[in-house]
Formats: C-alpha cells, sequence, structure tokens
C-alpha cells in the first residue's frame, strides 16, 4: 500500500514515508491529498479565468449591438475557447488520476 500511495503522489517510497511520518506528528493533512490540493487549485485558477473572459466577452457582444464588432471580441472569442480547451484538459487528466 505504501509503494503504491507513493507512486500515486510522484515520490520514492522513503520520501512518501517521511511525508507521512512529518503529517503525523504535525497532526496535518496526509500526503495522498497533496495531489488534490494542487488539482483544486488548478481548477479554481481555471474557472476563475473563464468567468473574468466570459465578462469581457459579454461588454463586447453588447458594444457591438452599437455598430461595428470591436476588434477585441474575437480574441475574446478563442480566449474563451483556449479557456474551456484547459478545463476539458484538466478534466480529462483527473480522470486519468483518479481509481
Amino acid at each position: 500500500m505504501v509503494a503504491s500511495a507513493a507512486v500515486g503522489e510522484r515520490l520514492a517510497i522513503g520520501a512518501y514515508a517521511a511525508e507521512a511520518v512529518l503529517a503525523a506528528a504535525r497532526g496535518s493533512v496526509q500526503p495522498q491529498y497533496a495531489l488534490l490540493r494542487e488539482t483544486l487549485a488548478m481548477v479554481m485558477h481555471a474557472a476563475g479565468q473563464a468567468r473574468r473572459i466570459g465578462v469581457n466577452l459579454n461588454q463586447a457582444v453588447a458594444a457591438s449591438h452599437s455598430g461595428e464588432p470591436p476588434p477585441q471580441l474575437r480574441w475574446y472569442a478563442e480566449a474563451s475557447a483556449r479557456a474551456v480547451q484547459k478545463l476539458d484538459d484538466l478534466a480529462d487528466e483527473l480522470r486519468r488520476r483518479l481509481p
């Protein structure tokens, strides 16, 4: 079990065991949650980026109703597509890592 957990955390067995002992001594989160914390941070960052892009895209669309579409509209649409692709890639990575 220890070897499998170490592989899951991408650590040598000794390093994993040392982290587990230190975490237990401190009463902190066990090392097996490190990957989940890292993933959560990435998801939160991506979601924030997607929200900001969406707000800008909405503003650009609203401005286009009064005449010629602003040049930023294409950039915001492309940035939105990239953000969604990154979220999709992240979801695929999570699916691969989950048991």
